[in-house]
């Protein structure tokens, strides 16, 4: 896309809705691959996410998806707590695929995703995997429903207990704040 507006054909049109429908298809796949590779990615307890960087993988998903995301952060996070939240999201996200709205929240222990949505489709299979005794008894995942499995792995081999419920309208994720100490290096 960069390319093709560095040509004089395309100059005459670089302005026109087609073009500009392009260049938001471009960024919207730009933006869900970073957003794959802190989710799907290595994290190892000594890497850390800088705030401003994860907050904008948050605003990029919200500014192109149906979800609308609000993170409450002040401070670098582990890239493992990030990786949590973002696959939580993505349980979020499968849960309400009419949209919905979802804060995230840290207190000194727990992070939090509150969501709200006008209803919620509710998986009972998928979610039976975010409960901490039900996964060896379950089904692998669809492709793309991946994240339930991914997550309730990471979280058991952190030795890490989540929390989720489900209403009409809503549901909350919650689970520990790892507690891993900063170090000079993170990610920025």
């Amino acid at each position: 896309m960069e390319l093709l507006h560095f040509s004089p054909q395309v100059q005459k049109i670089a302005h026109s809705p087609e073009v500009q429908l392009i260049a938001d298809s471009v960024a919207a796949a730009r933006s869900r691959i970073n957003w794959f590779r802190v989710a799907f990615g290595q994290a190892t307890p000594k890497q850390n996410l800088a705030a401003a960087a994860f907050k904008e993988l948050l605003d990029d998903a919200d500014c192109n998806g149906r979800m609308r995301i609000r993170c409450e952060l002040e401070s670098d996070l582990p890239r493992i707590e990030a990786r949590l939240i973002l696959l939580s999201l993505m349980c979020l996200e499968s849960a309400m695929p009419w949209g919905g709205r979802v804060l995230v929240c840290r207190s000194e222990n727990r992070w939090r995703l509150v969501a709200e949505a006008e209803r919620i489709k509710h998986d009972t299979i998928l979610w039976g995997w975010l409960d901490h005794d039900a996964v060896p008894r379950l089904p692998m995942p669809a492709p793309s429903d991946i994240h339930f499995a991914l997550l309730a792995t990471c979280l058991r081999n952190l030795d890490c207990k989540l929390h989720w419920e489900l209403g009409e309208t809503g549901g909350e994720i919650s689970f520990c704040n790892l507690h891993v100490p900063p170090t000079d290096s993170s990610i920025r």
